[in-house]
């Protein structure tokens, strides 16, 4: 081979690497791509448990406005409250 294409041919490999290197280790390269989906997958779930989430409090939030028993409910178990004339009995396991 003469030099001058042996020169080519090795600027030419060095670039090919470049590139190469670029396209799977660089910033927005393969590797980032895959970093990125994770992170998507990730927040979709987030959202999903979200969004079941404010289901459930939309539904206990209709049951309040609805009627009196559910907040009677809530302030016996949340708080211990007793009606008048009750007596709490906590068994201890």
């Amino acid at each position: 081979m003469h030099k001058p294409s042996l020169i080519v041919l090795i600027i030419l490999v060095l670039l090919l690497s470049g590139l190469q290197y670029r396209l799977w280790l660089g910033e927005g390269g393969m590797a980032d791509i895959g970093r990125l989906k994770a992170q998507i997958a990730e927040q979709r779930a987030e959202n999903e448990r979200l969004q079941e989430r404010n289901r459930v409090m939309e539904a206990e939030v209709m049951e309040l406005k609805q009627g009196m028993e559910t907040v009677e409910e809530r302030a016996r178990h949340e708080l211990g409250m007793l009606k008048q004339g009750e007596t709490l009995y906590l068994l201890m396991e």
